[in-house]
């Protein structure tokens, strides 16, 4: 695959490479970042386990109500015409 990829950027005109190296190298660091971003979120796995049920159960609840009030009002003004 390597060689099939170097053989079409050989036939790319001169004053287009550089668009490919952009697209090439921001899709490799979109990558990294997004390895790196998935093992930062994976430290917080398990992270309630120890948590006692009714806590996290009122816990859960306090996350549910401050949506709902977050997206009610976000709501009420792309409805709005004013």
């Amino acid at each position: 695959m390597r060689t099939k990829l170097l053989t079409e950027i050989n036939l790319i005109p001169e004053e287009k490479l550089e668009e490919v190296y952009n697209f090439i190298h921001y899709f490799r660091v979109g990558v990294e970042a997004s390895q790196s971003t998935r093992e930062q979120i994976m430290q917080f796995a398990g992270c309630w386990d120890d948590m006692p049920n009714e806590l996290f159960s009122d816990f859960s609840e306090e996350i549910t109500t401050r949506r709902q009030q977050a997206f009610a009002g976000r709501r009420n003004n792309e409805t709005s015409l004013s």
